[in-house]
């Protein structure tokens, strides 16, 4: 308002005619103009500068974000590879494992396969010596049973669990007193009986037998002519 006043009163200067106030007027008109133009700029270039810090600072908030962003996505990252190796490191011995768990199948397949033919073959060689045995037995039963009727026909014979029992009389078998000689006429009937025995194989012979024992003090004396009476001897096959 002051300035209005200045310029009111070089008005009145003006019209008397005076050229240095005009002068001055318009320079000091100019110059605040200028200043008023430069307050202006100012102003308007704060106003740029509050605004440009402002998008600096949205832009430093935003970098922020993003370095934050690519901090967890990089360590999303790398627990992902992490993982990742773990998952392809089980996978590899989930593999190893399963190739081991094949072969120990196929060793467990061949073995089982190499048993089963074992026992086949076991079985087989054991129904084969069954039969060879089943077999044998009625080889030996049929010799047994030809056996008993030759003997029958030399002395009595008879079938037992033993096997054949073969009893001669009292007077097959007799030697004289204190001699281990046999008679001449005993001779026959162990002739024929051996002739029958010599050509079997795999029997055995028991053949008990008993005599008086020999006593100086108390000889057994028999009336002469006559054998002492010995026990019945008997023979025995099996």
């Amino acid at each position: 308002m002051i300035v209005g006043t200045g310029l009111v009163k070089p008005a009145k200067e003006e019209s008397s005619g005076t050229p240095d106030h005009s002068v001055r007027r318009k320079r000091l008109l100019l110059a605040v103009l200028g200043l008023l133009i430069l307050i202006i700029s100012a102003g308007l270039l704060i106003v740029r500068l509050n605004r440009l810090e402002q998008q600096i600072a949205r832009l430093d908030d935003q970098v922020e974000r993003n370095n934050r962003g690519l901090q967890d996505a990089e360590q999303r990252s790398e627990a992902a590879l992490h993982r990742a190796s773990q998952a392809e490191s089980s996978a590899r011995q989930a593999a190893q494992q399963r190739d081991e768990a094949q072969k120990a199948q196929a060793n467990s397949e061949q073995k089982a396969q190499a048993a089963q033919k074992q026992a086949e073959s076991a079985q087989s060689e054991a129904i084969a010596a069954q039969q060879r045995a089943e077999q044998f037995r009625k080889q030996r039963e049929d010799e047994l049973g030809r056996l008993q009727q030759v003997l029958s026909q030399i002395a009595d014979t008879r079938r037992t669990a033993i096997g054949l029992i073969m009893t001669l009389g009292n007077n097959s078998i007799r030697f004289d007193f204190d001699k281990a000689t046999l008679r001449p006429e005993n001779r026959e009937v162990l002739s024929r009986i051996a002739g029958v025995l010599i050509a079997l194989k795999g029997y055995g012979i028991y053949v008990p037998a008993s005599s008086p024992r020999k006593d100086t003090e108390n000889r057994i004396r028999e009336p002469p002519g006559r054998v002492p009476t010995r026990a019945r001897p008997t023979a025995a096959w099996r």
